[in-house]
């Protein structure tokens, strides 16, 4: 009788991938980094407004509270949407404790004056020392 042994099926190893593939990951990460650089300059564009011109260039200086009021009269405060019933309430919460009080109002060119006034009299009453208009330079050709 003779002694069968089972066949033992030696598998073949082969070598183990050790290195990941970079390349499809460079390739996602540039197609990203392109979206990001074309996007980037629109998101940075801020509120759609058209200053009023005038004559004088002013600018707000970098220690003061910058309000931006749109043509349909909306008021944005620090990348915020405020009533101009609660802007006397948030304008004394913003300024609480601070040495400075002062704001710069960015307004649309089509305000109705009489809005302009009423958010220039919101400021004041909540103690707001000094409140300047932001406005663009006046063009070339409208130079006369």
């Amino acid at each position: 009788m003779a002694l069968k042994t089972p066949l033992i099926r030696r598998r073949q190893l082969g070598t183990a991938l050790s290195e990941i593939n970079v390349t499809p990951f460079v390739d996602v990460m540039l197609v990203l980094l392109i979206i990001f650089m074309v996007t980037a300059p629109m998101m940075q564009s801020g509120i759609g407004i058209r200053l009023p011109q005038a004559e004088t260039e002013s600018s707000p200086a970098e220690e003061g509270l910058t309000l931006t009021i749109t043509e349909d009269k909306f008021i944005h405060m620090e990348n915020s949407v405020i009533n101009q019933f609660l802007l006397e309430q948030k304008l004394r919460e913003y300024f609480y404790g601070k040495e400075k009080k002062i704001v710069f109002i960015r307004g649309d060119e089509n305000l109705p004056f009489g809005f302009v006034i009423r958010i220039l009299d919101i400021t004041k009453k909540a103690g707001i020392e000094q409140v300047g208009i932001v406005t663009r330079p006046l063009e070339p050709e409208e130079k006369k």
